[in-house]
């Protein structure tokens, strides 16, 4: 398994954050090809400290690493990057990495 995980940090305008994304980007992301799940976070970011920076997660979840770079690289997954800037106000920190199970 290899995941995709998106930190969207504090938008200027949180209301017109989740609107777009419920509503556009979550759908254009739905096209990725491989994408096998794709789960967000509910409710507030917080960490152990308090207040995070983060308005929500986004974890995207492939069978393998090359499914995940050949999802990315594709059209649909091009269309899904591009995006960002429609809507993430904040900036996002994208992380990508193997799953291992311990």
């Amino acid at each position: 398994m290899a995941t995709l995980l998106v930190l969207y940090k504090t938008p200027t305008d949180a209301a017109a954050f989740d609107k777009y994304y419920a509503e556009t980007h979550i759908p254009l992301a739905k096209k990725i090809p491989g994408l096998r799940s794709y789960k967000v976070s509910k409710g507030a970011v917080a960490s152990p400290a308090g207040a995070s920076g983060v308005h929500l997660v986004a974890t995207l979840d492939f069978d393998s690493m090359a499914d995940l770079q050949k999802g990315l690289g594709s059209a649909e997954g091009g269309a899904a990057a591009g995006d960002l800037p429609n809507f993430a106000t904040g900036g996002a920190d994208l992380l990508i990495f193997e799953d291992a199970a311990v």
